[in-house]
């Protein structure tokens, strides 16, 4: 069964836009030991939401997982690793960091509760209520 999860990242430094145009990228750079902890979890044909951090706060599009994690090849630490992603879709409209606070079915939710957090995994039912928020 496949799992979700979402990445974020400053659109100034690489939107989901950039990825719709490159067609396929590494994820990498990651160091924060728990995102990396989650990105070792994640599988090809997982899928992930793509957020926009800095100024927008938004879940912008959705993207798969399409390697197995592996060690980051720029890196000589063998702990650092990096997973393939590819665009799937953009959202029909951005679905804000405000309406995911104000939604008390997101209070456990490590996007609200560890917000510096940069690789987290969604839950079933939260990653269904994004796309809800995102079709209305």
């Amino acid at each position: 069964m496949a799992s979700y999860w979402l990445f974020k990242e400053e659109p100034e430094h690489y939107s989901f836009d950039n990825l719709v145009l490159d067609g396929r990228t590494v994820w990498s750079g990651v160091r924060n030991n728990l995102a990396l902890k989650h990105m070792r979890a994640m599988r090809k044909s997982d899928l992930a939401f793509f957020y926009h951090t800095g100024k927008e706060t938004a879940v912008v599009g959705i993207i798969k997982i399409v390697s197995d994690p592996y060690p980051d090849p720029e890196e000589k630490d063998p702990k650092l690793v990096v997973v393939d992603v590819a665009p799937v879709e953009k959202l029909k409209r951005p679905v804000t960091l405000a309406e995911i606070k104000s939604n008390s079915k997101f209070k456990n939710f490590e996007l609200v509760r560890i917000p510096r957090l940069s690789v987290m995994p969604v839950l079933k039912p939260l990653w269904d209520e994004v796309i809800k928020i995102s079709k209305k």
